[in-house]
């Protein structure tokens, strides 16, 4: 791996790194065969918990990263796109001297995964694609969600709320307040909104992979909760019939946000098809 340009920040351990057009900021875990995690939507790479990080560190060099325009990473001058997103993630590997890495991405990160395996399939060993779709029209979210995401009234707690709501749950929100605090009230770095609004609209114009599927030539594990709300598991089950080396994976209770309702059984998942 090449030396990172920019010092670490001593409360993360966060490097700077000039990929492309920009500098993005990252996080390098472990040793071992290299394992890219691309974040969601709206998110930092510091939304991944440390915990999960650290075990999957034990037997993989893991990078996180913020994607441009968040956190640490810079916006840059190129329209915000998914294959845009998906570009940056190979200028870091690059820039970080990896020629050959696993892809774990999630929701909003899944979609770049996609993009990343089809456009750089030589960069790409075994994928995980967490929440994730290739048409967001095919099988889409109810009304009430959609109303849920789209709604901008209130103060930002309360419009917060009501997107943690539809990532996990009824019955389990009600129960796991407490989880609910360890997962987001938490230093999370930069988010801007502008940026979380050019995501939105990169993930609105995708033209999604659903004719493109059979040219994911890498094995892919697809892992979907059956009560997610937001991507139902009826995404990954079409995915998974269309991709050639596809596994799936629909873990009962699991919403959007199921890696963290069920942390240890998402790592069991991930680290046995990894291998």
């Amino acid at each position: 791996m090449k030396d990172i340009q920019q010092p670490a920040d001593p409360e993360n351990g966060s490097r700077r790194v000039q990929a492309a057009d920009i500098a993005m900021n990252c996080r390098v875990l472990g040793s071992g065969h290299p394992l890219l995690m691309i974040m969601g939507y709206g998110s930092t790479m510091n939304l991944w918990e440390s915990s999960l990080l650290e075990r999957l560190a034990e037997n993989y060099q893991v990078i996180v990263f913020d994607n441009r325009g968040i956190g640490g990473s810079e916006t840059g001058t190129q329209p915000f796109s998914i294959g845009q997103f998906a570009e940056d993630s190979a200028a870091l590997l690059l820039s970080l001297g990896v020629g050959h890495a696993h892809v774990l991405g999630w929701s909003m990160g899944s979609l770049i995964a996609q993009e990343l395996a089809l456009r750089h399939p030589a960069l790409v060993g075994r994928l995980v694609l967490c929440a994730a779709h290739c048409d967001a029209e095919m099988f889409p979210p109810s009304p009430e969600v959609l109303a849920a995401l789209t709604d901008s009234s209130g103060t930002p707690e309360e419009r917060g709320m009501r997107y943690i709501s539809v990532l996990f749950p009824e019955s389990w929100l009600r129960s796991n307040g407490p989880r609910l605090k360890e997962i987001f009230f938490r230093p999370m770095g930069p988010i801007p909104s502008e940026s979380v609004g050019r995501q939105a609209a990169a993930i609105g114009e995708w033209g999604g992979t659903a004719g493109r599927l059979g040219g994911i030539a890498c094995p892919t594990l697809l892992v979907a909760g059956a009560e997610d709300r937001l991507v139902v598991p009826d995404n990954a089950r079409y995915m998974s019939g269309k991709i050639p080396l596809a596994e799936l994976v629909v873990i009962e209770n699991g919403g959007h946000g199921l890696m963290f309702q069920f942390p240890g059984k998402f790592c069991d998942c991930v680290t046995g098809f990894l291998g």
